[in-house]
């Protein structure tokens, strides 16, 4: 049996999630698990995908940043698979875990894709370096603490943290932040 699964980062992606999900049924996949999660959030369909696989089934994924955010979380998925008798297919890039020069490509473009995110982090937090020494750059607004008169207000009234973050529109966190500061 084949199982996909699809993952894009933001709701602003719905066009690439849904190309990933036309791509998995053409192949064709038996069931498609989606979901719409940073890769560093819980993904819960990620996890439902990978239970409902059983021996001989092959767990599908369009592209390999879709399925795993470091080697070593690749690495841990590929455990996970083989000790169920579970193949790994990346369509993007031809590849399939079930074979032994699947599986050395699937390490090796693993590490080139950890790699070039990490070089991508180090250039971001440079160009942020560069930014804060010519002081172009500023942070974030903190936009919970222009707030804080009225978290204040609305606690005073008798209303509890949660309700007055959702009424202001900013985090629990944040409230809790606010009445420690104070």
């Amino acid at each position: 049996m084949m199982i996909g699964y699809a993952r894009t980062s933001t709701l602003e992606q719905n066009a690439s999630l849904e190309a990933q999900t036309e791509s998995l049924k053409a192949i064709p996949c038996d069931r498609v698990y989606e979901e719409q999660v940073s890769s560093v959030g819980l993904r819960e369909q990620l996890r439902a995908a990978v239970d409902y696989t059983r021996e001989g089934d092959t767990l599908v994924v369009t592209k390999l940043d879709r399925l795993a955010r470091s080697i070593k979380h690749l690495g841990e998925i590929l455990e996970e698979l083989e000790g169920k008798g579970v193949g790994l297919r990346i369509l993007a890039l031809g590849l399939d875990s079930t074979n032994a020069t699947g599986k050395l490509m699937l390490n090796v473009l693993g590490s080139v894709a950890q790699f070039e995110r990490e070089m991508m982090l180090e250039r971001q937090l440079e160009g942020i370096a560069r930014a804060k020494a010519l002081g172009k750059y500023k942070g974030r607004k903190p936009t919970a603490m222009i707030q804080k008169e009225s978290v204040l207000e609305l606690l005073a009234q008798g209303l509890g943290k949660r309700e007055a973050a959702e009424r202001l529109g900013v985090s629990e966190r944040s409230v809790y932040r606010i009445v420690k500061g104070t």
